[in-house]
């Protein structure tokens, strides 16, 4: 690393980092496209367009076949079958919108599913196909075995280095080793003003104030930098700054839905659990068992069980699907939603992929899937999935201490006298209409008359005014009734039970039935999963247990990402096969297993982080570090 990264106006020193340094390697957007391509776009020609294009159909419809990426993109006798980029210019798009051929001829596409198919298209077409249906890549099973993220974390001793006087955290000496073995020099430090500049924007996302950055410079203490760190990590814009960054990650919105979806008004107690847990430092294990499992935990107090129920938000904000006539796919496909978001979050890993068919390049056999589908399909999300199109999200009510049901009960007194009073009020002002329009005598012709009438018309447009006003005051009343607290949550099912695969992602083809448990690759004994539990606390734990080779590596990558620009694990949602390999793997490694050994601490590393030197280094420009390493990987 011959500089910092810069993001916030200074010059920007690594950025091609972001991109693939190794054979197969493909940057992050890449890999965004190929997970939006295995979890929307194949189980869409699996379902609907496979029986007449693919290898298995009796007679290939007008020469086209679809489960081949070339042969796709080579198209049928009506030409080439998509133009990435251009939609509008695609035969395919144009054939699934009814405008010149019908496809599927049975029966047009749902418009999601269209418009699944429109995006893709300008994303560019991506598909990591490179083999037929059922056929894998030669090793892809050995091989993954052997993978470096699979291989369990353990403590890394500080490499030697020569300039001992350089580094200030155990972290840099694994940056100047690769430095000095390329036989290069780190470049200076940074001016004072640009790394307070650079740390307040990282940890808390505003500027250093005028103030700060007077009694910076002129603290002249060995420790100035610390008390810089240490009063940003407490500081309240911490929590809500790195809460965004978990957020964004999460899916987090106001809204609940897909292409159709409603407002989420209890949503904001969940984003407000996250602000709290970074600001109170909520050790990352604990983050993760709570979002899983929150619900299930045994906790002591109220608070804490209100604060471990709000936490399994996590499972249904954001694109959670709540639209769909057919209950049984709907069910399958919030549960496909849920496992994607938990397995990239957490794990790194594109587990989706392996809804309908093992994993094209990754260790990750279909019954993996469904083995830990069976978790989430034995908890419930959304309900009344017997009628209508629509569905609900469910709601769980927030347990109260004895000081908050007091509480609660004062403000619902007030409130009830409040609404009380406003209903009487409204009550007598339409009496008094009532009695004004009994007067009104159309036709007045006598000026006494039409003054009369003149002044009772004044009359009723002021009272139609008030009582349209209390009407409006009576509403917000009642939609704002004090009530016990309620989140968006999951429940478990009274009667767990293993979940069948779905043939293709057909929930109506059902095969063999897989036992509830985890991704085998990654997981040193069988899982033992009570018959009478989901298996959803079980899940919560083996993620976060300091014996999953993934979870502590993932967490350290995109806190680094934050901080430096770029992973190191540049695809840092994608620790798989198909992923980047780390840039310093034994950094990684000293990282995760610190972060473990720490309590799962965020606060601590991100401390150790932006004190470390290789934080404070300039973006000065270095001709040679530029020619020896372009991509500013070391």
């Amino acid at each position: 690393m011959q500089s910092i990264t810069q993001r916030h106006g200074w010059p920007v020193m690594a950025g091609a980092w972001l991109l693939a340094a190794v054979a197969g390697a493909s940057d992050p957007r890449t890999e965004a496209g190929n997970a939006f391509f295995e979890n929307r776009i194949r189980p869409l020609l699996v379902e609907h367009c496979y029986r007449c294009h693919s290898s298995r159909a009796k007679k290939r419809q007008g020469g086209l076949r679809l489960d081949l990426r070339d042969t796709l993109r080579r198209g049928g006798d009506s030409g080439a079958a998509i133009v990435p980029g251009r939609p509008e210019e695609s035969l395919l798009i144009a054939a699934v919108r009814y405008e010149s051929l019908k496809m599927p001829p049975q029966r047009q596409l749902p418009a999601r599913l269209i418009a699944d198919l429109v995006r893709w298209v300008e994303m560019g077409a991506p598909d990591p196909r490179t083999s037929g249906p059922g056929q894998r890549p030669d090793g892809a099973d050995a091989d993954g075995r052997q993978h470096w993220a699979f291989q369990p974390v353990s403590p890394v001793r500080r490499p030697e280095v020569v300039d001992r006087s350089w580094p200030r955290s155990e972290l840099d000496y694994f940056i100047l080793e690769r430095l000095e073995r390329a036989g290069l020099r780190p470049v200076p430090d940074a001016d004072r003003y640009t790394w307070l500049r650079r740390v307040t924007f990282d940890l808390t996302g505003l500027a250093p104030t005028l103030g700060e950055i007077h009694a910076f410079q002129r603290d002249a203490s060995p420790r100035a930098w610390d008390a810089v760190v240490d009063r940003l990590l407490g500081s309240p814009a911490f929590g809500e700054r790195w809460a965004r960054h978990w957020l964004d990650l999460v899916g987090y919105a106001d809204q609940i839905g897909t292409s159709n979806n409603v407002f989420a008004e209890h949503a904001w107690r969940y984003r407000d659990y996250v602000i709290a847990a970074f600001n109170g430092d909520k050790p990352f294990d604990r983050f993760i068992r709570e979002q899983i499992a929150g619900d299930l935990l045994t906790l002591d107090s109220a608070p804490q069980r209100a604060a471990s129920i709000t936490a399994t938000g996590f499972l249904v904000l954001g694109d959670l699907e709540i639209v769909e006539a057919d209950k049984a796919k709907l069910r399958v496909d919030v549960v496909d939603q849920q496992l994607i978001k938990v397995s990239r979050a957490f794990l790194g890993l594109t587990i989706g992929c392996a809804r309908c068919h093992d994993h094209k390049f990754d260790p990750i056999p279909q019954r993996d899937y469904y083995a830990i589908a069976g978790v989430f399909h034995n908890s419930q999300s959304v309900y009344k999935t017997h009628r209508g199109v629509w569905s609900d999200v469910v709601v769980r009510e927030l347990p109260e201490t004895d000081v908050q049901q007091t509480s609660r009960a004062e403000r619902t007194r007030r409130h009830q006298e409040r609404l009380g009073s406003l209903k009487a009020e409204r009550a007598q002002a339409k009496k008094q209409k009532a009695q004004l329009d009994a007067q009104s005598e159309p036709g007045a012709t006598e000026p006494a008359e039409k003054t009369a009438a003149d002044e009772r018309k004044k009359m009723q447009d002021q009272l139609n005014g008030r009582i349209n006003e209390l009407n409006r005051l009576i509403d917000h009343a009642e939609f704002f009734a004090p009530g016990v607290p309620v989140v968006y949550g999951v429940q478990d099912v009274e009667q767990p039970a293993d979940m069948q695969i779905t043939i293709r992602g057909n929930p109506r083809a059902l095969g063999e039935t897989v036992p509830r448990g985890f991704l085998q690759v990654a997981t040193s004994a069988p899982a033992v999963i009570p018959t009478d539990a989901s298996g959803r606390k079980q899940l919560a734990e083996w993620i976060s247990s300091r014996a999953n080779p993934l979870t502590a590596r993932v967490a350290v990558n995109r806190i680094w990402q934050k901080l430096f620009g770029a992973g190191l694990v540049a695809s840092i949602d994608n620790f798989g096969l198909r992923g980047v390999k780390p840039s310093h793997p034994e950094l990684l490694d000293h990282l995760a297993d610190r972060f473990a050994a720490d309590n799962w601490s965020q606060k601590k590393l991100l401390r150790s982080l932006t004190l470390s030197r290789t934080y404070r280094m300039s973006s000065a420009h270095s001709a040679a570090g530029h020619q020896s390493d372009p991509d500013n990987r070391l």
